[in-house]
């Protein structure tokens, strides 16, 4: 195992030297890959639609092809799930990547094609394992086995040909080469579960018996499976029950409130966490340095970046920018066209730069995910922030949380309220609101601004709510999975009178 281990991490760190050519050329690389799309694509439906074979430059495509969300996508999407092909893409689409909670549909249905799996996912795969060796030479990951929270996948029969619909996540795991499956747990039978109670049941039970050397997987659904380990082995370390763990290799949400509940949970300094802004529709970025957690931006997985600066989103045509023009601390929205047959795709996440030699950015929110009842433009990272400087000052700990706004009536002034489940509650309840209110007035003016003398928006009404609650309501809703996630901020009040309703029932 140390000779197969040494030449894995030695293969490894081969890419290294491919990702510090994107990083040194990074405008070449991405108009390689603009060229390359456009080319590829030229003979499908889409492609003649806009006569990719004439596009001489990338002012040419701005004007021609239009930005699009998944409803603009939609009728193209439905026909390709009914067997129709080479209308977004040039080779055959038999995997659908299954999200959820961000379009008029319960669901979205993301084509994947076989270049997406090899050259984006599976590449972006790679290079986290690279990157790990990198920053930690003395890694032994693949003496071990890695655990992670696969999601679950159908397939459907058109024309006698299979058609495979699912997580993402169980896209990848029943894609994997042998090799990876044989150094992953647990297997594709348990990984692959939909029912998720029985799924965590079987994978805790299975997953003590083994060598893990490391984890990946969404947060708070990491945690469920770790605090059921803690209660099968009667441990609460879990170096404990896996001695060689050394990194957990997280994304889908903000990993900022969780980090506390995982640091009494891994009690280790010898332990490292890796964010990755892995999405259905292409992997993105990974974090690249132990001491900073921004996240260094891949431009060498088929996909061509463009992103749109806030103030133009509601524009008609908005005007998006290229990497040579983006600014550090802006918030964008990012714009994709990929080798899985987006074109112009508008993903819904916002981000910032935080450097432009070589690009990094962190995940500010989403275009639709944010408060803003009041002219106060609440986002994602303003809330999960304060929450953080909160719980510091009230030795508090969240599991998780979601928001809406009160709304003005005859006696009140308007709010936010905050349901909020703690792993560990503050102290003193009034002196978390005073901190949380105070630290959100620092990090966002113009909620500052309303909060001015309680004239527009008085101070936040923190709601407690027990634990496990959020569990419950996902549950309630068959909302169990990696791919369900607590909304966060809201600008109606759906979500918080459904759990309000469901704890005083």
């Amino acid at each position: 195992m140390p000779i197969i281990n040494s030449l894995i991490s030695w293969l490894m760190k081969k890419r290294i030297h491919q990702i510090e050519l994107f990083i040194k050329y990074p405008h070449d690389v991405q108009e390689e890959w603009f060229k390359k799309l456009i080319g590829t694509a030229g003979n499908t439906e889409w492609g003649k639609k806009y006569d990719y074979a004439s596009i001489t430059s990338l002012g040419q495509f701005k004007e021609r092809v239009p930005i699009s969300d998944y409803n603009k996508l939609k009728p193209y999407i439905n026909r390709l799930r009914k067997g129709e092909q080479n209308l977004l893409w040039n080779t055959d689409i038999k995997w659908f990547a299954k999200s959820s909670g961000t379009t008029n549909d319960k669901s979205k249905f993301i084509p994947v094609s076989r270049e997406a799996l090899e050259e984006c996912h599976f590449k972006g795969g790679k290079d986290m394992l690279s990157i790990h060796f990198h920053n930690h030479p003395e890694s032994v990951i693949f003496s071990g086995r890695g655990l992670a929270m696969g999601g679950s996948s159908s397939i459907a029969e058109v024309n006698n040909e299979s058609y495979y619909t699912g997580d993402l996540s169980a896209i990848l795991i029943q894609n994997l080469p042998l090799w990876m499956q044989l150094k992953k747990t647990p297997n594709q039978s348990i990984a692959l579960m939909d029912e998720w109670e029985s799924k965590i049941e079987k994978m805790a039970r299975v997953t003590i018996e083994h060598n893990v050397t490391s984890i990946s997987g969404v947060p708070s659904w990491t945690l469920v499976l770790i605090k059921r380990i803690f209660d099968l082995t009667g441990k609460d370390n879990l170096v404990d029950v896996w001695p060689n763990l050394e990194v957990f290799f997280h994304g889908g949400v903000n990993f900022g409130p969780y980090r506390e509940q995982f640091k009494k949970l891994i009690q280790s300094d010898a332990f490292s966490y890796m964010e990755t802004y892995n999405a259905s529709e292409g992997f993105f970025g990974i974090q690249d340095r132990t001491d900073h957690s921004d996240m260094l931006l891949m431009l060498d997985y088929g996909i061509f970046y463009e992103f749109l600066p806030m103030d133009q989103l509601d524009n008609d045509p908005p005007k998006t920018l290229g990497l040579e023009d983006v600014e550090i601390d802006k918030n964008y929205a990012v714009v994709i066209s990929t080798n899985g047959g987006l074109w112009r795709y508008l993903i819904g996440d916002t981000v910032k730069f935080t450097s432009l030699n070589p690009y990094r950015i962190v995940i500010t929110g989403r275009t639709k995910n944010f408060i803003n009842a009041f002219g106060e433009e609440l986002i994602i990272e303003n809330a999960e922030k304060a929450l953080i400087i909160a719980c510091e000052k009230c030795n508090a700990i969240i599991s998780e949380y979601t928001a809406a706004p009160i709304y003005f009536n005859n006696s009140e002034n308007a709010a936010h309220e905050w349901l909020i489940e703690f792993e560990a509650p503050p102290e003193n309840a009034d002196f978390f609101v005073d901190s949380f209110d105070n630290a959100l007035k620092s990090l966002n003016s113009d909620y500052e601004a309303k909060r001015y003398k309680n004239m527009v928006l008085r101070e936040p009404l923190v709601r407690q709510v027990p634990q496990q609650t959020f569990y419950k309501w996902l549950k309630k809703r068959d909302k169990l999975g990696g791919q369900h996630k607590v909304p966060r901020l809201s600008n109606d009040r759906k979500y918080v009178d459904e759990i309000l309703k469901m704890i005083e029932g």
